[in-house]
């Protein structure tokens, strides 16, 4: 830090003239507390001679010359002599922490000083600043007289102006949560809550042409009647998320009951003791464990309706094989049994898929982990695969720690192609018995039932979509769950690292998942963007209506005043307006019009849910609508 010549002279005093004798400094004012500071610490001083160290903390910098014990000598300040008796009697220590205390006093006092000083300069500058603001703004209006009246005028509406709106503001809008107020509506809009949650363009093309009745997806389920969801759980597709979503997240009259250690939830109806759901959660593996679509559709309506069959549940003998002795499984009266009971039930199944690379990845992990799934039953045409149709892949109890390569090369493993093989229907290629037709005839089959009974579902949702899905769903069935869905971006899949090549044999090995997972993305996206537009366009139809309702009652409203005051002067109305006979008539034929036209809305609003219309009712429709918009815009051309 720099110092003053004064306090530079007293520091070094070989640069004076003469040694010892009196400082001369030219700021005395400013710089009295240094000498008599710097006067303690010179030699001979008795301040000095009782200090034999530096203070705690200070080192010797400003005078690094020995103390001693000559007497005290002549010097320009007296403030140092004056305590030097007083110093002389403290002891060592307390002599130390009083000199700390003196010095922190004295920077502290500069820095109060500092800040004052700063403050009292910034308040002066702001003060300038604002003065010049205001003069600015408020100039004109302190100079009224010396402007033109007009302006004046114009000048004082504008100020009252914004005065008004200020307070009609704060009255329509006292709190912060006032739309008006909200930056976001100038600034960006609000995005998409189904936004792709796999980070892709939002629009896609669509590979595949689908009908109505296959994007429109709508199930009267009667959560109080006999309808049932079935869930299809497929291994690692994100099934047990799901499935506690189902029992745990639905907004219900009777919400399910999950007990603390319980992995089943009771999901009764309301006012009865059955379930509206079947799966895991609800009423367990009660078809075994992870049973696919041939396992279901034979099982769900025997256990439903109480009588289930000994063969869903084969014995040691059955299990080392036995013949097909069901000839009328493959019928068409026997499949469209298998999804009503004979108590008239009307089941509704869902399932869930996931990319067959990341599911084939999850599943090698969870078999590292020691997961054998021993306990699926895999029933076909009533009995389960010999070993010789169904052979293991591994020997011991498990294929805990098995390599990819070990998992890759088993021919036999379940995991190759899961997701076709759990959603297409096996009894039209034998089952487990691969002599029946070649291996491509096979593939094409099952590829083929898989995609027809994924389409006809109620409800199938996709694992790297999860607010599409829990979207979907809600439309499909009207339920809606309490808290959104979350996507999990990192999973142990996307823990596995791989190279080209491997990937590339985990999509040969599964080539018929991954042609399913295309079809079934397409058409998932195609049934999301179909629901989407379908209300915007019911919400703006609601709006036109609500727009008609309002302008057929202010019609209405209007000339009912009118014609009150026509009763009350008659001669007088009707030598000013011979017309007003003929202009009640058309209000009243525009308010029935208005009428006929919103419950015509809602009747070809039926219409277009329904799958089947009739063309020339349409026509009719159509045709009735766009004369009450040509009389109604004659109306408003005459008022």
């Amino acid at each position: 830090m720099a110092l003053p010549a004064c306090a530079a002279g007293v520091l070094w005093p070989s640069l004076q003239p003469e040694r010892g004798g009196p400082a001369r400094t030219t700021c005395p004012r400013q710089h009295s507390r240094v000498e008599a500071e710097l006067a303690e610490s010179r030699p001979g001083s008795v301040t000095a001679s009782v200090r034999e160290d530096p203070p705690r903390g200070v080192s010797l910098g400003f005078n690094s010359q020995p103390l001693t014990d000559e007497p005290l000598k002549a010097s320009s300040s007296q403030a140092g002599a004056a305590r030097a008796p007083l110093f002389a009697l403290l002891s060592r220590g307390r002599r130390r922490r009083m000199h700390d205390l003196r010095r922190r006093w004295d920077l502290g006092s500069l820095c109060r000083a500092l800040l004052t000083r700063g403050l009292a300069a910034l308040g002066h500058s702001l003060k300038h600043v604002l003065g010049a603001i205001f003069s600015k703004i408020f100039g004109p209006l302190a100079s009224v007289g010396n402007m033109d009246e007009k302006s004046n005028k114009l000048l004082l509406a504008l100020v009252m102006l914004f005065l008004f709106a200020v307070i009609v503001l704060q009255y329509v809008c006292p709190g912060t949560e006032c739309q008006l107020l909200r930056l976001q509506a100038f600034s960006s809009p609000m995005p998409d809550p189904y936004r792709s949650e796999d980070e892709s363009s939002a629009r896609f093309v669509p590979r595949y042409n689908f009908s109505r009745s296959d994007l429109l997806r709508k199930v009267d389920f009667d959560i109080k009647g006999d309808d049932l969801i079935v869930f299809l759980h497929i291994q690692k597709t994100g099934g047990t998320t799901f499935g506690r979503h189902l029992v745990r997240n639905i907004q219900l009259e009777q919400p399910c009951e999950c007990r603390v250690g319980q992995k089943k939830c009771t999901c009764h109806r309301p006012g009865k003791r059955e379930t509206w759901l079947f799966s895991r959660f609800s009423t367990g593996w009660s078809c075994g464990l992870h049973a696919d679509w041939t396992e279901l559709t034979s099982c769900v309506p025997t256990v439903v309706d109480g009588k289930r069959d000994a063969k869903l549940r084969p014995s040691s003998k059955d299990r080392r094989g036995s013949p097909n002795t069901n000839p009328d499984a493959n019928s068409p009266s026997s499949k469209k049994a298998r999804n009503t009971s004979k108590n008239g039930k009307n089941f509704h199944y869902i399932t869930i898929l996931r990319d067959p690379v990341s599911r084939y990845l999850s599943e090698w992990r969870h078999v590292q982990r020691g997961a054998t799934w021993k306990a699926s039953l895999h029933v076909c045409d009533g009995r389960p695969p010999t070993s010789e149709e169904l052979p293991s892949c591994y020997t011991g109890d498990d294929w805990s720690g098995c390599p990819l390569k070990e998992f890759m090369d088993c021919p036999y493993n379940l995991a190759n192609n899961r997701q076709v093989r759990m959603l297409s229907d096996l009894t039209l290629v034998g089952c487990y018995n691969l002599s029946v037709m070649p291996e491509k005839q096979r593939n094409k089959v099952l590829l083929e039932s898989a995609k027809s009974n994924l389409k006809h579902m109620a409800f199938f949702g996709l694992t790297e979509f999860q607010r599409k899905t829990q979207y979907l769903f809600e439309k499909t069935f009207n339920m809606n769950f309490i808290s959104p869905f979350t996507q999990y971006n990192t999973t142990r899949a996307s823990s596995v690292e791989i190279n080209e090549e491997i990937q590339k044999r985990i999509e040969g090995l599964n080539f018929l998942d991954m042609e399913l997972y295309s079809y079934a993305k397409d058409l998932f996206l195609q049934r999301y963007q179909f629901m989407r537009q379908k209300d915007h366009q019911d919400a703006r139809r609601k709006r036109q209506e609500q727009r008609k309702f309002l302008k057929g009652r202010f019609l209405q409203t209007h000339f009912q005043s009118q014609g009150q005051v026509q009763s009350q002067n008659p001669s007088q109305n009707q030598s000013q307006n011979p017309n007003v006979n003929a202009n009640q008539n058309m209000t009243q034929n525009l308010i029935q019009n208005l009428t006929q036209s919103s419950s015509q809305n809602s009747i070809q609003k039926e219409n277009r849910e329904s799958p089947k219309q009739n063309p020339g009712q349409e026509q009719s429709d159509s045709n009735t609508s766009n004369g009450t918009n040509d009389y109604i815009g004659s109306v408003e051309k005459w008022r």
